[in-house]
Order: C-alpha cells, then sequence, then structure tokens
C-alpha cells in the first residue's frame, strides 16, 4: 500500500539532520534533475529585491525565506510540513511502528522538491502551490521526468491518492483509490484536508495493507456512504458525521 499526499504551505523549523545531497531523496539517480529545479530556484530567489520576493512567496516578511537551499539543515519531510492534514496527522505522537508505516509508504508531492518519501530530507523552504520558475512550469517537468520511475516504483502496490486535485500535474496514478468527503451532501474543502490526515494516522495504526484492510478500517466521525469503481479508479465516499 503506497499513499500519495499532498505539501502544505506551512512549515516547521525543525532540523535533525544535514543539508540536503543526492541521498537525501527517493530516487538518487534522478537527483540532477532535482537539482536542477533546485539551483533554478536558489538562483532566482536571489535575483529578486525584496518587494519582489514578497510577491513570490505570497508574505510579507519575504526575505526570511532567502536562504541557499543547499545549506540549510533538514529534518523529514513529513515532519517539514505543518498545514491542516498534517496537524491531525499528529505524526510526532505516533507510536514507532506507526510512524515507520508513513516513513515507509507515504509519498508527498512537493512544490519545490517534487515527489519525496515521507522520511526524505529537506530544509525550510517557501512555495506557494502553483507558483512557477522563470520559463519552467514545475509540475510539467516532475511530471515529464519523475512519472516513468513512479510508475515503476508502484506497478506492484496499491495506491491510495489522498492528494488536492492540483497534484495530478505532477503525476497520475494509472489504477487507484481516492476518497471524498461530504457533509450535507456537498464535498467539503477545509475538513478534507483534516480528513486526509486523520485517514493516514489511521491507515498507520492499524498496518492498512490491502484494499479490504483499508475498507473495513473505521475512521472516527467518518460513515461509509458509496464506493464508485471505474476501470482505474475507486472512490470511496464518506460521509462526515455531526
Amino acid at each position: 500500500m503506497k499513499i500519495l499526499f499532498s505539501p502544505s504551505e506551512g512549515k516547521t523549523t525543525l532540523v535533525t539532520n544535514e543539508p540536503i545531497n543526492k541521498n537525501s531523496f527517493i530516487f538518487p539517480e534522478l537527483y540532477e534533475k532535482r537539482k536542477y529545479i533546485l539551483d533554478e530556484y536558489n538562483n532566482y530567489i536571489h535575483s529578486l529585491n525584496n518587494e519582489d520576493l514578497n510577491h513570490y512567496f505570497g508574505i510579507k516578511n519575504g526575505t526570511d525565506f532567502k536562504i541557499d537551499i543547499f545549506k540549510e539543515k533538514t529534518c523529514k519531510a513529513i515532519q517539514r510540513y505543518d498545514g491542516v492534514a498534517y496537524d491531525y496527522l499528529e505524526y510526532n505522537l505516533l507510536d514507532k511502528a506507526s510512524q515507520k508505516y508513513i516513513d515507509e509508504n507515504t509519498i508527498i508531492f512537493s512544490n519545490l522538491f517534487g515527489p519525496i518519501k515521507a522520511d526524505n530530507l529537506i530544509p525550510i523552504y517557501r512555495m506557494k502551490q502553483g507558483r512557477n520558475l522563470p520559463n519552467i512550469e514545475i509540475d510539467k517537468f516532475y511530471k515529464k521526468e519523475f512519472s516513468e520511475v513512479l510508475d515503476n516504483y508502484l506497478k506492484d502496490e496499491i495506491i491510495l491518492d489522498l492528494r488536492a486535485g492540483h497534484y495530478d500535474k505532477f503525476y497520475k496514478p494509472k489504477n487507484y483509490i481516492t476518497m471524498k468527503f461530504i457533509k450535507n451532501n456537498k464535498v467539503v474543502s477545509h475538513w478534507a484536508k483534516a480528513y486526509r490526515g486523520i485517514v493516514l494516522k489511521e491507515m498507520a495504526k492499524n498496518n492498512i495493507q490491502t484494499k479490504q484492510d483499508l475498507l473495513n478500517l473505521i475512521i472516527p466521525n467518518l460513515n461509509l456512504k458509496e464506493i464508485q469503481e471505474t476501470k482505474k479508479k475507486i472512490t470511496i465516499i464518506y460521509e462526515i458525521g455531526e
């Protein structure tokens, strides 16, 4: 079972390891492809004045993130992000076996680093969803350069895609399971982020390995409403309780 997951714009300041290198990431054979994007990012943010940097990052204190991404210390990607899904995942509170499950089975699709495992090591950085670099569409770059290796890596796996729809632009699995969360017959957005984190947490705690395990999983405050199947996709629809 492999779980595809979104990143978050919020980041922690945790540092536990040395700066990035070829062995920081899954698919070390493609490190030079990743490094190309990181070099372009590094060069670009250091070319911007403060006003343009604030605009690019979408914040008022953009200079705080004007760093050399190759020199900053790192931590696990799963501990770097701290958006809604990660708050509800509560990775740091899980036991070692559950953390190991997440580390080994979760692939996060970073807007800057591309597809990375949960235990891959990354520094603090800033990159808005959908933001690109001059003359480089980052999502298209990673889709072109990493789709084949991802297909091979995932070919014998059951895939649960818990990403936001935007990350289809980085990679589209060939056969997969996904989830929808509804309340009062409407698909929710904010709470979908929370429940993606909760689902991953409960999967880790229960060591989910098969499709049937997943369908039998009891998730707090979610009621299984419907399962929709097509040739390439299974959609599990949950109703959020009161």
